[in-house]
């Protein structure tokens, strides 16, 4: 079967190309912190909130959901498994009955600290195939984009 036929611009093809690398980009480095990740026995989502907690204090809930890029039923999700495994609680506001804030507990906290070291060194080698100045540059064009996304819609 023969592939199908052009129909699309120059400037479509360009941006149909960026699309692919970014997702090709994206989804490999995810791919390498998850597996990671699961060496300290969580799971990326869970170690993104643990490490969100370790350097910002406690967050109420829907704005820890902001930060991660995630809906409040997921972070409610990964919050029952890390308040089973004992690394953070949840305390309402006495203020505001509806907000409930996460907090680390000591053992969360010792967790984080413990790898987190590592985990940014683990990071840095993997964004080593760009030097300093291109990965600023790389930092500078995806949040241009990424801003420039959100304003479209």
């Amino acid at each position: 079967m023969a592939p199908a036929e052009r129909t699309w611009s120059t400037e479509e093809e360009r941006a149909l190309r960026l699309w692919i690398a970014l997702a090709r980009a994206y989804s490999t480095t995810a791919r390498a912190v998850a597996h990671k990740v699961g060496e300290y026995g969580l799971t990326t989502a869970q170690f993104g909130i643990l490490e969100a907690l370790h350097h910002l204090g406690p967050l109420p809930l829907g704005e820890l959901a902001e930060k991660l890029l995630v809906t409040g039923g997921n972070v409610t999700y990964v919050m029952d498994r890390l308040e089973a495994l004992g690394f953070v609680v949840r305390k309402r506001s006495d203020a505001d009955r509806r907000v409930v804030t996460a907090v680390l507990t000591p053992e969360g906290r010792a967790l984080v600290a413990a790898v987190f070291p590592g985990h940014a060194s683990f990071v840095r080698d993997l964004m080593a195939s760009l030097d300093p100045d291109e990965q600023e540059q790389a930092r500078d064009l995806l949040k241009r984009l990424g801003k420039g996304i959100a304003e479209s819609e």
